[in-house]
Protein backbone atom coordinates (compact mmCIF):
# COMPACT_ATOMS: atom_id res chain seq x y z
CA UNK A 1 0.00 0.00 0.00
CA UNK A 2 1.28 3.45 -0.97
CA UNK A 3 1.33 6.06 1.78
CA UNK A 4 0.56 9.61 0.68
CA UNK A 5 2.64 12.52 1.84
CA UNK A 6 0.16 15.18 0.74
CA UNK A 7 -3.18 15.77 2.38
CA UNK A 8 -6.24 16.49 0.26
CA UNK A 9 -5.79 20.19 1.03
CA UNK A 10 -2.15 19.99 -0.15
CA UNK A 11 -3.25 18.30 -3.37
CA UNK A 12 -5.89 20.99 -4.03
CA UNK A 13 -3.30 23.71 -3.44
CA UNK A 14 -0.86 22.08 -5.89
CA UNK A 15 -3.59 21.64 -8.52
CA UNK A 16 -4.51 25.33 -8.30
CA UNK A 17 -0.84 26.20 -8.87
CA UNK A 18 -0.60 23.82 -11.83
CA UNK A 19 -3.78 25.24 -13.36
CA UNK A 20 -2.62 28.87 -13.26
CA UNK A 21 0.98 28.09 -14.21
CA UNK A 22 -0.26 26.17 -17.27
CA UNK A 23 -2.43 29.12 -18.34
CA UNK A 24 0.46 31.54 -17.83
CA UNK A 25 2.86 29.34 -19.80
CA UNK A 26 0.40 29.05 -22.67
CA UNK A 27 -0.14 32.83 -22.65
CA UNK A 28 3.64 33.41 -22.73
CA UNK A 29 4.01 34.80 -19.19
CA UNK A 30 6.38 33.86 -16.39
CA UNK A 31 5.43 33.04 -12.83
CA UNK A 32 7.09 33.09 -9.44
CA UNK A 33 6.01 31.94 -6.02
CA UNK A 34 6.82 34.21 -3.07
CA UNK A 35 8.82 32.39 -0.42
CA UNK A 36 7.56 32.62 2.22
CA UNK A 37 4.00 33.78 1.53
CA UNK A 38 3.27 36.32 4.24
CA UNK A 39 1.11 38.73 2.23
CA UNK A 40 -1.63 36.48 0.76
CA UNK A 41 0.14 36.11 -2.59
CA UNK A 42 0.56 32.50 -3.70
CA UNK A 43 1.72 33.22 -7.24
CA UNK A 44 2.82 36.24 -9.26
CA UNK A 45 2.52 36.42 -13.04
CA UNK A 46 4.75 38.67 -15.16
CA UNK A 47 4.49 39.83 -18.76
CA UNK A 48 6.88 41.59 -21.10
CA UNK A 49 6.56 44.72 -23.17
CA UNK A 50 5.88 48.26 -21.98
CA UNK A 51 5.42 48.71 -18.23
CA UNK A 52 5.97 44.98 -17.59
CA UNK A 53 2.47 44.06 -16.37
CA UNK A 54 2.04 41.77 -13.38
CA UNK A 55 -0.66 40.15 -11.28
CA UNK A 56 -0.49 38.83 -7.72
CA UNK A 57 -2.80 35.92 -7.03
CA UNK A 58 -4.21 34.24 -3.96
CA UNK A 59 -5.09 30.71 -5.07
CA UNK A 60 -7.79 28.53 -3.58
CA UNK A 61 -9.24 25.20 -4.65
CA UNK A 62 -12.49 23.80 -3.40
CA UNK A 63 -15.06 21.09 -3.87
CA UNK A 64 -17.63 23.27 -2.09
CA UNK A 65 -18.63 26.10 -4.43
CA UNK A 66 -22.31 26.73 -3.93
CA UNK A 67 -24.65 26.33 -6.94
CA UNK A 68 -25.15 29.43 -9.09
CA UNK A 69 -27.61 32.07 -7.89
CA UNK A 70 -28.06 35.36 -9.72
CA UNK A 71 -24.76 35.01 -11.60
CA UNK A 72 -22.67 34.12 -8.54
CA UNK A 73 -21.42 31.07 -6.72
CA UNK A 74 -20.38 31.34 -3.09
CA UNK A 75 -16.89 30.41 -1.95
CA UNK A 76 -17.04 29.63 1.77
CA UNK A 77 -14.28 30.06 4.30
CA UNK A 78 -11.81 32.55 2.87
CA UNK A 79 -9.66 33.52 5.84
CA UNK A 80 -10.13 37.04 7.14
CA UNK A 81 -6.38 37.61 6.73
CA UNK A 82 -6.58 36.72 3.01
CA UNK A 83 -9.76 38.76 2.63
CA UNK A 84 -8.23 41.85 4.21
CA UNK A 85 -4.89 41.49 2.38
CA UNK A 86 -6.72 41.21 -0.97
CA UNK A 87 -8.80 44.32 -0.27
CA UNK A 88 -5.74 46.58 0.16
CA UNK A 89 -5.00 48.92 -2.74
CA UNK A 90 -1.71 47.84 -4.30
CA UNK A 91 0.36 48.85 -7.31
CA UNK A 92 0.19 45.33 -8.70
CA UNK A 93 -3.42 44.10 -8.98
CA UNK A 94 -4.30 41.33 -6.54
CA UNK A 95 -6.89 38.75 -7.46
CA UNK A 96 -8.49 35.79 -5.77
CA UNK A 97 -8.52 32.71 -8.00
CA UNK A 98 -10.84 29.88 -6.98
CA UNK A 99 -10.40 26.51 -8.69
CA UNK A 100 -13.54 24.40 -8.61
CA UNK A 101 -12.91 20.68 -8.22
CA UNK A 102 -15.27 17.72 -8.27
CA UNK A 103 -16.35 16.10 -5.00
CA UNK A 104 -14.92 12.87 -6.46
CA UNK A 105 -11.12 13.05 -6.26
CA UNK A 106 -10.72 10.53 -9.07
CA UNK A 107 -12.26 13.17 -11.38
CA UNK A 108 -9.72 15.88 -10.55
CA UNK A 109 -7.19 14.85 -13.19
CA UNK A 110 -6.85 12.24 -15.91
CA UNK A 111 -3.95 11.26 -18.14
CA UNK A 112 -4.39 9.45 -21.46
CA UNK A 113 -1.90 8.87 -24.28
CA UNK A 114 -3.32 11.97 -26.01
CA UNK A 115 -4.37 14.26 -23.16
CA UNK A 116 -3.67 15.59 -19.72
CA UNK A 117 -7.05 16.69 -18.35
CA UNK A 118 -7.50 18.84 -15.27
CA UNK A 119 -11.24 18.93 -14.73
CA UNK A 120 -13.45 21.91 -13.93
CA UNK A 121 -12.35 25.53 -14.04
CA UNK A 122 -11.13 28.48 -12.02
CA UNK A 123 -12.82 31.81 -11.47
CA UNK A 124 -11.18 35.13 -10.64
CA UNK A 125 -12.35 38.14 -8.71
CA UNK A 126 -11.01 41.33 -7.22
CA UNK A 127 -11.86 42.15 -3.63
CA UNK A 128 -10.77 45.78 -4.08
CA UNK A 129 -14.29 46.94 -4.94
CA UNK A 130 -16.63 48.83 -2.63
CA UNK A 131 -18.96 45.87 -2.18
CA UNK A 132 -16.16 43.95 -0.43
CA UNK A 133 -15.94 46.10 2.67
CA UNK A 134 -14.91 45.39 6.19
CA UNK A 135 -16.63 42.45 7.84
CA UNK A 136 -17.20 41.66 11.50
CA UNK A 137 -16.28 37.99 11.05
CA UNK A 138 -13.23 36.91 13.04
CA UNK A 139 -11.96 33.86 11.14
CA UNK A 140 -13.51 33.39 7.69
CA UNK A 141 -15.82 35.05 5.20
CA UNK A 142 -17.92 33.75 2.31
CA UNK A 143 -17.26 35.60 -0.95
CA UNK A 144 -19.46 35.76 -4.06
CA UNK A 145 -17.66 34.44 -7.15
CA UNK A 146 -18.97 35.77 -10.50
CA UNK A 147 -19.65 32.82 -12.81
CA UNK A 148 -18.80 34.90 -15.89
CA UNK A 149 -15.23 35.50 -14.65
CA UNK A 150 -13.68 32.19 -15.72
CA UNK A 151 -9.89 32.23 -15.74
CA UNK A 152 -8.65 30.86 -19.05
CA UNK A 153 -5.76 31.81 -21.37
CA UNK A 154 -7.63 34.64 -23.11
CA UNK A 155 -8.92 36.09 -19.86
CA UNK A 156 -5.43 35.95 -18.35
CA UNK A 157 -4.12 37.92 -21.35
CA UNK A 158 -6.93 40.45 -20.87
CA UNK A 159 -6.19 40.80 -17.15
CA UNK A 160 -2.49 41.34 -17.88
CA UNK A 161 -3.35 44.03 -20.43
CA UNK A 162 -5.58 45.69 -17.84
CA UNK A 163 -2.65 45.60 -15.43
CA UNK A 164 -0.40 47.19 -18.09
CA UNK A 165 -2.95 49.99 -18.52
CA UNK A 166 -3.21 50.60 -14.77
CA UNK A 167 -6.91 49.75 -14.73
CA UNK A 168 -8.68 49.22 -11.45
CA UNK A 169 -10.07 45.72 -11.13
Amino acid sequence: MMHKLLTNADQKERLSLVYVKALAARAGFTTSKPDPDRDSVDLSIYGGGPLRPALDLQLKATTKLAPERNGYRSFPSLSIKNYDDLRVTTQTPRLLVVLELSQDQSDWMMVTPEELILRRRAYWLSLQREEHGEVSNKKTVTVPVPVDQVLDVEMLKTLMERSRNGEIF
